[in-house]
């Protein structure tokens, strides 16, 4: 066996076996790091609430739609929704950090040295998600909406509902994105690689057309095709992700 081979054993198997219950104790750790990222990140937006909202306002305000508070207390109970919401965004990449470091005992020293582009990576996949959930999703849906229906009926949104589905959406397109660090995760666990995504493309895109119905709010067609276009775009990345993990496997 040549020398550089066994110095590459040698740094896979360096450390130490864990027990079942180090893992516990691991997970714990992670947990409450990332319990206290989210808390710091929700103070860190509690500080800029009234700007995050008036953000948020706008794909109404665009499309003149009039927006009502319909609860007592409602528009505190919505600061709070979106001060913790905020936290929780803001601290992803300490919440990604903390993941990966849960998992770093599974992977390979010349791996481990990526943690910090991975993380990076997750962190801006996820917020590709959510710019493009409002810049692209919202104001088409929101226009849609506003435009449809009869002259007599007049459309006046919720504040609750409008800022539910804005969050959700948001949100929801962002974790949507990391589809590419899905398939990074799974195929060194062994779960996935590329073959099975190539034979299943088009179960997938089923998939995808599916999901881009479920995360676009309302029923307006335009904007299921204007997601399920990146969607499709970022499976094909995710293959191409899933060949080079399967290479490090």
């Amino acid at each position: 066996m040549s020398a550089e081979k066994q110095n590459g054993i040698n740094e896979d198997i360096e450390d130490v076996e864990m027990s079942f219950m180090d893992h516990l104790e691991e997970l714990r750790r992670r947990i409450i790091y990332a319990l206290i990222g989210i808390i710091i990140g929700a103070a860190i937006c509690g500080v800029f609430t009234t700007q995050m909202i008036d953000i948020l306002l706008l794909p109404a305000k665009s499309n003149n739609i009039p927006l009502q508070n319909l609860r007592p207390f409602g528009q505190v109970f919505l600061y709070f929704e979106v001060f913790l919401i905020g936290g929780l965004i803001l601290s992803l990449p300490n919440f990604f950090f903390q993941f990966w470091k849960f998992i770093s005992p599974a992977l390979r020293k010349r791996e481990r040295r990526y943690i910090s582009a991975i993380v990076a990576f997750s962190t801006l996949c996820f917020i590709a998600g959510v710019v493009f959930a409002y810049y692209v999703m919202l104001p088409t849906a929101f226009g849609f909406a506003a435009s449809f229906g009869t002259q007599d009926i007049k459309n006046e949104f919720a504040i609750d509902e409008y800022m539910s589905i804005i969050l959700s959406v948001m949100v929801g397109a962002g974790l949507v994105f990391e589809l590419p660090m899905i398939s990074f995760f799974l195929s060194k666990l062994g779960i996935l690689n590329p073959g099975i995504m190539r034979k299943y493309r088009r179960h997938a895109i089923v998939v995808i057309l599916i999901a881009a119905a479920l995360l676009t709010p309302g029923t307006d067609p335009v904007s299921q095709v204007v997601l399920a276009v990146p969607l499709t775009i970022l499976y094909e990345i995710s293959i191409l992700v899933s060949k080079f993990s399967a290479k490090k496997t």
